[in-house]
């Protein structure tokens, strides 16, 4: 027969055994299996919702162009640049248009030159470059200084003497009788047939050789310190170089390099 004390120590064994199985229990994970799903998961502060990174990149963007005065500047340059061309766009444009009203102009003319009709006047006036005046004068200067340099070396007797005259001459006279042709080209006077005719020619070397006396004299004077070596000097400097530029100028009458012909328009 069982005793009271062994009954109630079983009563409260199967009580607690009761307890225990209707508690509820956590599913059993392995802890191998746990650590490797959570390596594969993606790390939360790499992922950002759509909106976060929108945000990002705009703060990104902001960041880049935030300098907003020298991007400012680069425009304002730029627009500068294409105000500039755009200018010089209309100026060539117009330059163009120009070019092309002259030149069915000449191509006009011409045709009626070929038909038989006039150009105008049958002087054929023309006008020297500044080139061909220059090319003339320095020419000229070569060619008298060296005649100026035996005439000097003659009567003075000394080398010195006629190459410091030559030298005063050379640089005196050069640039007088550039301006000399320069002004005398602003006259038609004489010009018949694309040429200068021989009263242009004598007119301009007898109006050469009075400044020419006048300068070769003074410089003669100065330099030699004699007034009768200068004056035979630039006696024989007039004598002889009115004839030799008569000549030089008629030979480049028949020069048509550096001539510029005046058309007349009549339409």
């Amino acid at each position: 027969m069982i005793s009271l004390p062994t009954l109630i120590t079983l009563a409260c064994s199967v009580s607690s055994g009761y307890a225990f199985q209707t508690a509820p229990s956590a599913p059993y994970r392995p802890a191998s299996l746990s650590h490797r799903a959570e390596t594969f998961l993606p790390n939360s502060s790499s992922i950002a919702p759509k909106n976060s990174r929108n945000q990002s990149l705009l703060r990104i963007a902001t960041t880049a162009n935030g300098e907003k005065a020298p991007n400012d500047a680069m425009i304002r340059q730029i627009d500068q640049k294409i105000q500039n061309y755009e200018k010089k766009q209309e100026k060539y444009l117009s330059k163009l248009e120009s070019a092309k009203a002259e030149l069915e102009k000449f191509k006009e003319t011409k045709q009626r030159y070929l038909q038989g009709d006039s150009l105008g006047s049958d002087t054929a006036s023309f006008s020297e470059t500044t080139a061909r005046s220059l090319v003339k004068s320095m020419m000229w200067r070569v060619i008298a200084g060296s005649v100026t340099f035996f005439t000097s070396l003659r009567f003075s007797g000394n080398i010195s003497t006629a190459l410091s005259i030559v030298g005063s001459d050379f640089f005196s006279k050069a640039a007088t009788m550039f301006i000399g042709e320069r002004l005398m080209n602003k006259s038609q006077a004489g010009r018949k047939g694309g040429a200068d005719d021989v009263g242009r020619s004598l007119a301009k070397a007898l109006l050469w050789r009075l400044f020419a006396i006048a300068n070769t004299l003074t410089m003669s004077w100065l330099i030699a310190k004699d007034l009768s070596i200068a004056s035979k000097i630039a006696g024989s400097d007039a004598v002889f170089k009115t004839g030799l530029m008569f000549v030089y100028e008629r030979v480049w009458a028949k020069i048509e390099w550096g001539k510029e012909y005046i058309i007349e328009f009549s339409i």
